[in-house]
């Protein structure tokens, strides 16, 4: 398999590593505009070259995971799809938007080309899938978050919340999921996840907490439905080099990458 990684931040550079040790893949194409990081990347790897774009090597390629940023999503889902090419999508918030997110999963269908969407950093995705086969009366995320996870945040920094001098558990943000992946773009694709296997992005109840003592990431997920009730809570360890993403979001696309290579769907 050849895949391709756009963004090389920490999630996809951690990805790189772990594909550049599988045996199935045989080529990593990355991309990212810094070209030093992607260079950096690639250096410390066997199989990986830099490439400018995702278009130079679509036709070489098996798979494209987008590990950067809600915008490359949208500039590049579309394209890849249109060529028949699957794709992961880490940034989960850019399918938000009910009429590309439509236009582009109708357009994967024609072209025959698989959308990836890992569980990320959230525990009980599973359960949730299978609720929604069914009916399903109501789906709550509760996120708790320390200081230098939401630091820079337009949102905040718009509202005159200074996330360094907050001393108390605050809820910073309590409304529909679909505000909240706009709003916090880098800190709450879980959510979107969420949504998308749930109740949508209208009738998700998100709610994100700052508490200036954690030390994790926390996401709490509560549904209920004909099946009954459930509550899965993840306490993640953020990554070392991003303390917006926890170690646990990384994993999840590793995993996700071994079970694409390998064509096995335990727990499916």
């Amino acid at each position: 398999m050849r895949i391709t990684i756009v963004g090389c931040g920490s999630i996809g550079s951690r990805l790189a590593k772990a594909a550049d040790d599988m045996e199935e893949v045989k080529r990593i194409y990355l991309v990212d505009i810094r070209k030093d990081l992607a260079d950096n990347v690639a250096a410390s790897l066997r199989k990986a070259i830099v490439v400018d774009s995702v278009e130079d090597e679509l036709y070489h390629c098996d798979l494209v995971i987008e590990a950067s940023s809600q915008a490359a999503a949208k500039e590049v889902a579309p394209k890849v799809v249109a060529r028949g090419v699957d794709i992961m999508i880490m940034s989960v918030g850019s399918l938000v938007d009910d009429d590309y997110r439509n236009t582009l999963f109708q357009s994967a269908k024609e072209h025959e080309a698989k959308i990836f969407i890992p569980t990320g950093a959230l525990c009980g995705v599973d359960g949730l899938r299978s609720a929604s086969c069914d009916e399903i009366d109501s789906v709550e995320l509760i996120t708790t978050k320390g200081p230098k996870s939401l630091a820079g945040v337009q949102y905040l920094v718009d509202k005159g919340i200074e996330v360094d001098k907050i001393k108390e558990k605050t809820v910073i943000y309590l409304g529909p999921a679909r505000e909240a992946v706009k709003i916090f773009p880098k800190n709450i694709n879980v959510a979107a996840t969420v949504s998308l296997l749930g109740l949508g992005f209208d009738r998700t109840k998100v709610t994100i907490v700052l508490d200036p003592a954690a030390t994790s990431n926390s996401h709490e997920l509560r549904f209920e439905g004909k099946f009954g009730k459930a509550v899965a809570h993840t306490f993640n360890v953020p990554e070392a080099d991003n303390p917006k993403t926890s170690h646990l979001a990384a994993l999840a696309a590793i995993s996700a990458l071994k079970r694409i290579c390998r064509n096995e769907w335990i727990g499916v």
